[in-house]
């Protein structure tokens, strides 16, 4: 798999610089690479307690992303998913340790306790006061002696931070860490296992399935479970958690592990504010990751109002999300005007299974037409259709279906709707205008035809430009001759898009010429499949 890196080598002191290069100053790291890769507060002046943080690199924004006031001192990083030495770990609490003392907050992994408790040892033994604490929420293996630490560690960041901000001393802020981490609990999902720089990608998640609980570091879960959709998949996570949270006001932390996009983090994010766990949340947003895993993972605290506090505590760092109350979603009417106005309904036997038949048509079609249009688009055409064939059919009891002159007008109002993109709009201007000239007597063939003048008017497309419109004006210029006809040119017309080798409108004319060749306009094929399928209708 390729990667955006120089060298694997190289992979972490470049991402580091890249860090430190693009925070306007406000970190410094030490001259030890590549050995030693400590980041720290420019602004630290060890007048109070110093937070040690860190480990393996592939967590970003962990660790080194949240140092700065409220939170980290400074992180400690080693390579990718590999403790970093006790030279390295010694070298940071010598940095930014003052009289105040230092804390070191660590992730519960046999090097990580290793390294950074044999380099505290050294570091008293040159007259620093050092702590640790050791962050052990995730609850994935629940007979596990030593539980892994995850994304909870983050809490412990933050609450510790937002106390030795204030000038706490280091018994106050070790305690209050000691607390969250007796509380915190995590646990994480992914459909997919990371991909390490330098080594081949496991393939253990089968299609169709998710794995449980598993680590940062790209352990194997708890299990494998059926994979159905993100709220079965939120479901599953919070029912775990909801076992193990003990009374409180709680926050969660909602943490993508990786490569889990926005769009389905909001989704699951949506889940998890229906299940009621928690009153206030963190996220979401990329804090714990695991290089490119496509999962989430979800921490629970029941706070106290001192360690709410500290969450919402301000700090100036990117990575930090900072902390939300759980509301129930705002609803506003419509302005005055775009309300829609609500046809009368009607009904007529065969203009309804003609609908219902074409929408079945156009359902059926969707992986195909999504194939072609990915050769020329984004391929999204046959779901877009789809998704406005179902809407329409769930529709029906509501359409004016014995009235033209109504219905034309309903279904252009119902498909802009529930059609994205730009097909919604076009179709929606197509029926408005047949639905005029329906109103003022034309036939349906004139009436469909000043539907296209207008589609034309408006979006500037025209025949030749490898539009829908290579297919609907020949079927149009037909239909007064027949169905049949009209179904025979609508074919040609689409088949004739595949020799078109520039597009003129439309997504397509940003694609290279040679992407096109050989393919039938996805648009124009949809149009050319309705009328051979009313034709068949007809036949029959």
């Amino acid at each position: 798999m390729a990667q955006f890196l120089n060298t694997k080598e190289t992979l972490v002191t470049d991402a580091i610089d890249g860090l430190l290069s693009s925070s306007g100053g406000t970190l410094t790291r030490l001259d030890g690479y590549p050995h030693i890769k400590v980041v720290y507060r420019s602004d630290w002046d060890k007048s109070k307690v110093a937070l040690v943080s860190g480990g393996g690199s592939g967590h970003e924004p962990a660790h080194a992303g949240f140092v700065g006031a409220g939170m980290l001192t400074a992180a400690v990083c080693g390579e990718v998913f590999a403790s970093p030495s006790v030279e390295a770990v010694l070298a940071g609490i010598l940095a930014v340790t003052g009289e105040a003392g230092c804390l070191l907050i660590v992730k519960n992994y046999t090097g990580d306790r290793l390294n950074f408790g044999l380099a505290a040892e050294r570091a008293r033994a040159l007259g620093r006061q050092v702590e640790m604490v050791v962050v052990d929420d995730d609850i994935a293996l629940p007979d596990l002696p030593q539980p892994r630490g995850v994304a909870g560690t983050l809490f412990v960041h933050k609450i510790a931070g937002a106390l030795a901000e204030g000038g706490a001393n280091l018994g106050i802020v070790t305690n209050a860490a000691k607390t969250v981490i007796e509380k915190v609990v995590s646990i994480g999902m992914s459909l997919d296992t990371c991909t390490v720089p330098g080594s081949p990608k496991e393939d253990r998640i089968a299609p169709g399935k998710a794995e449980l609980g598993l680590g940062i570091h790209g352990e194997p879960g708890v299990q494998q479970v059926d994979f159905s959709d993100a709220v079965t998949a939120m479901s599953t996570v919070v029912e775990k958690l909801k076992q193990r949270v003990g009374a409180g006001d709680c926050v969660a932390l909602v943490n993508n592990l990786g490569s889990t996009t926005p769009l389905e983090m909001a989704v699951l994010t949506h889940a998890l504010s229906e299940t009621g766990i928690a009153r206030h949340i963190i996220g979401p947003a990329p804090m714990m990751t695991s290089l490119d895993m496509h999962g989430f993972s979800v921490s629970v605290l029941p706070a106290g109002s001192d360690e709410l506090a500290a969450l919402k505590g301000p700090v100036d760092l990117v990575a930090w999300p900072g902390v939300n109350s759980i509301a129930p979603v705002k609803i506003a009417p419509l302005p005055d005007g775009l309300t829609p106005i609500d046809p009368i309904p009607s009904n007529n036997p065969a203009t309804r299974d003609t609908i219902t038949r074409l929408s079945a048509l156009l359902i059926g079609a969707e992986q195909d037409l999504n194939a072609l249009d990915a050769k020329s688009g984004d391929g999204d055409t046959g779901s877009t259709l789809a998704t406005a064939a179902r809407a329409l059919q769930a529709s029906l009891d509501r359409m004016p279906l014995a009235d033209l002159t109504q219905l034309f007008p309903a279904l252009g109002n119902e498909l802009s709707q529930t059609m994205g993109g730009s097909s919604g709009v076009i179709l929606a201007i197509f029926f408005n205008a047949a639905g005029d000239a329906c109103a003022s007597g034309a036939s349906v063939a004139k009436s469909l035809a000043e539907g296209l003048n207008r589609v034309r008017q408006v979006g500037g497309a025209k025949l030749g430009d490898r539009t829908m419109i290579d297919a609907l004006e020949p079927a149009l210029d037909a239909l007064p001759a027949g169905l049949p006809q009209a179904a025979k040119a609508a074919r040609q017309g689409a088949d004739r898009t595949a020799n078109i080798h520039r597009a003129k409108a439309g997504r397509a004319a940003y694609v290279p010429e040679e992407n096109l060749i050989g393919h039938n306009d996805p648009g124009a094929e949809a149009v050319a499949l309705l009328f051979e399928g009313l034709a068949q209708e007809i036949e029959e």
